[in-house]
């Protein structure tokens, strides 16, 4: 068992620069140049870039289960590194949050992964809708995703090959169980599923629904629990991982550190280091 003391969570803090009507965050201090564009709009390494991206038919009939209206066209955020160079291989990170306080993919990405991923050198991808849908279901977040995942890979050419995570904190942490096995199944080499203060197994369901094929099973899963937590308990995290492996996952891990119902900066990271570890 891992045992890491917590780290406190600090906003990162970021300046706005409008591109073409959208608005491109960068780090305090930083400068737009550069060559590179994701889904058309121009950014910096070490930025956060925001851009409309279309939605393909799948993703449309995804997004319109539970009587959604499917929207003109999906958000994608992307968070990359001071360094990164698109020909190389990257790692990214797909961000999935709860549905709980309104608070979308986005906003986990900002709150909780750019810095991590800034640091760890991962890009850190998520994708929304340009508004909350009324059904703020499994189908309508991966539907948004797929379209960010899509973009990402119109962008760059050979990121279809590049290794992807998966992760969510508390409801977002039950919503990788879905997202994970549809991106698998999409075509995406996924190499982790980060779960973090979740107390349900979502990830058995949505590996029968999804059927992405057993070869999925092999997937690394790594569950964070913090010892104080009250809505997701440490017994309650031990349960899911325990249902998680009778499912045939044969690749889990648990980390535990200091604090409560929280997503914890030092988990995530031994989290990425462990899902490239285990892809080599």
């Amino acid at each position: 068992m891992i045992m890491v003391a917590c780290q406190k969570f600090r906003r990162p803090r970021f300046g706005l620069f409008a591109v073409a009507g959208l608005i491109v965050l960068l780090p305090a201090g930083s400068v737009a140049a550069g060559p590179l564009a994701f889904a058309g709009v121009p950014f910096s390494p070490g930025s956060i870039v925001k851009a409309n991206v279309p939605l393909n038919p799948q993703e449309k009939s995804l997004a319109a289960q539970g009587g959604n209206n499917v929207p003109p066209n999906a958000v994608a955020v992307l968070a990359t590194p001071s360094n990164f160079d698109p020909r190389k291989s990257w790692p990214v990170l797909v961000v999935c949050s709860t549905s709980d306080s309104k608070r979308q993919n986005r906003d986990d990405l900002a709150d909780f992964y750019a810095r991590i991923g800034f640091r760890e050198g991962w890009l850190v991808l998520a994708g929304d809708g340009p508004q909350r849908a009324r059904n703020d279901n499994a189908a309508w977040r991966g539907a948004m995703s797929l379209a960010a995942i899509d973009a990402l890979q119109r962008s760059f050419p050979g990121s279809n090959k590049w290794p992807v995570a998966c992760g969510g904190f508390s409801g977002g942490g039950k919503g990788v169980g879905v997202l994970a096995p549809l991106l698998a199944k999409h075509g995406c080499r996924v190499v982790g599923i980060y779960i973090t203060g979740a107390n349900e197994d979502r990830l058995s369901e949505g590996y029968a629904r999804v059927a992405p094929g057993r070869g999925f099973l092999r997937t690394p899963v790594y569950i964070a629990a913090g010892r104080d937590d009250r809505i997701a308990t440490v017994e309650q995290q031990y349960d899911v991982a325990g249902s998680i492996k009778r499912t045939g996952f044969q690749r889990i891990k648990i980390g535990t550190f200091h604090g409560g119902h929280e997503a914890n900066d030092a988990q995530t990271s031994i989290a990425l280091h462990w899902f490239l570890e285990q892809a080599k």
